[in-house]
């Protein structure tokens, strides 16, 4: 089983999906040198949601985040100003935390084990129309300017599919960790499909 000996820890009230984009504006010094660590050593770190506290330090609070993430790469990084970073990453590989601890900069770190990477399955012939919701979907958000999603687009796999449907729809981020933390693509599209019956989007 691959292991991680000290990944930084990003919390953030945001779930994280392997192939999702995240754009993060970075300005506390504990993550402005993980940004820059990570970039001089070609390294990821990692994105866990927040179940209690704030993403930005606060004196008194106490911090609590899921067990498990994702690991994310940097793929862009612009100075803004001095002193304020705007950062866009992509999700990579889920983990799970074994062990953490934070730092006296408030940079929390922990020992993690990697999950192994979702197997490529295509979705079944019942949840095609929710495969082909998210192309209207993907048109739909190009037509108001918007590139939701990193290229190339994989309608033959439901990982895939599952993964961006859950980074749009107006669910909670109770319910986004869950389906983050299923280990069957095919199960996490079932469930969006269900949702997606539910209201009417798809029939």
């Amino acid at each position: 089983m691959n292991r991680l000996s000290d990944l930084a820890l990003f919390p953030l009230q945001t779930v994280l999906y392997p192939g999702g984009l995240l754009n993060l504006k970075v300005f506390e010094a504990r993550y402005l040198d993980l940004v820059g660590r990570c970039l001089r050593e070609q390294r990821t770190f990692g994105v866990v949601c927040l179940r209690q506290g704030q993403e930005v330090r606060r004196d008194t609070g106490t911090v609590r985040f899921e067990s498990h993430g994702v690991l994310a790469r940097l793929e862009e990084v612009d100075a803004e100003q001095a002193g304020i970073l705007r950062v866009k990453c992509v999700g990579t590989q889920r983990f799970e935390v074994e062990r953490s601890h934070q730092q006296s900069d408030g940079l929390w770190l922990a020992d993690a084990h990697m999950l192994a990477d979702e197997t490529a399955v295509a979705p079944s012939e019942a949840l095609i129309p929710t495969v082909r919701a998210l192309a209207n979907a993907i048109s739909t958000l190009r037509g108001q300017g918007t590139e939701p999603f990193l290229s190339p687009y994989r309608f033959d796999d439901a990982g895939w599919v599952a993964n961006r449907w859950c980074e749009i729809l107006p669910i909670s981020l109770t319910a986004k960790q869950k389906l983050l933390e299923l280990d069957d693509p095919q199960m996490r599209l079932t469930l969006v499909d269900e949702y997606l019956r539910g209201k009417g989007v798809v029939v």
